[in-house]
C-alpha cells in the first residue's frame, strides 16, 4: 500500500485526551490552481480544534462525473479524527468551501467548482439529514473516492450500511495518480 502524507495537528495534547470518531472526507477541484485549492483545504481543516491527526492520500486525476463537457478533477482523501459532531464537520466543509470561491447552487449540482469536500464517513454513524447524508450515497460507485479512501483507511474499516470493505479499492483507468503517486500537499 502506498504511503500517506501525515498532516500533523496543530494541538496533539488536544487529541490525546479526548478520542473522536474517524471521518474520512473526499476532496475534489476542477476549476483553477485545483492542487493550490486542495492544499489549502488540508490546511484549512486541520487547523481547527475540531480535526486532529489527520492523513491525506496521493492526488488523482479523474473525468468529471456530469452530462456537460468539465475540466478533469483532482481528488484525495483525507481521514482525520473528528473532535466535533458531525453538524460542525459539515458546517466548517462549507465555510471551507466558501473560502475558496465555491458558490452552490442547488439546480446545479454537478457544475465544475475550485473546491468540493463531501463527508464520506463519520465513525461508523449512519446520518440522515437535509443537510448531511453519512455515509456519502454515492461513494461505492465512485472509484475516485474509494481508490485514495484505500489509502488512508484503518484496518478493518467497512461500509456502515453493506459491510462493504473499504481498505482495498480496484484500479480504474479513470483514475490517474498524479505526479507519480508521491506524496503531497508540498
Amino acid at each position: 500500500m502506498p504511503s500517506t502524507t501525515p498532516t500533523p495537528s496543530l494541538d496533539r495534547s488536544r487529541a490525546a485526551r479526548r478520542r473522536g470518531p474517524t471521518v474520512y472526507l473526499g476532496l475534489g477541484s476542477n476549476l483553477g490552481a485545483r492542487r493550490a485549492f486542495l492544499s489549502a483545504a488540508v490546511a484549512a481543516l486541520v487547523a481547527r480544534e475540531g480535526i486532529a491527526n489527520a492523513r491525506v492520500s496521493r492526488l488523482y486525476e479523474t473525468d468529471a462525473v456530469s452530462d456537460e463537457p468539465q475540466p478533469t478533477y483532482l481528488n484525495a482523501v483525507v481521514a482525520a479524527e473528528a473532535l466535533m459532531p458531525a453538524t460542525e464537520l459539515i458546517e466548517l466543509c462549507l465555510a471551507v468551501e466558501a473560502g475558496m470561491g465555491r458558490v452552490r447552487r442547488p439546480a446545479e449540482s454537478k457544475a465544475p467548482r475550485p473546491l468540493d469536500i463531501d463527508v464520506l464517513l463519520y465513525g461508523d454513524e449512519v446520518i440522515d439529514t437535509p443537510r448531511l447524508k453519512v455515509p456519502h450515497p454515492a461513494m461505492l460507485e465512485r472509484p475516485f473516492v474509494l481508490i485514495p479512501l484505500a489509502e488512508v483507511a484503518e484496518a478493518g474499516l467497512v461500509h456502515p450500511l453493506t459491510g462493504a470493505p473499504l481498505t482495498e479499492a480496484a484500479p480504474s483507468p479513470q483514475v490517474r495518480a498524479v505526479d507519480g503517486g508521491h506524496a503531497w500537499p508540498r
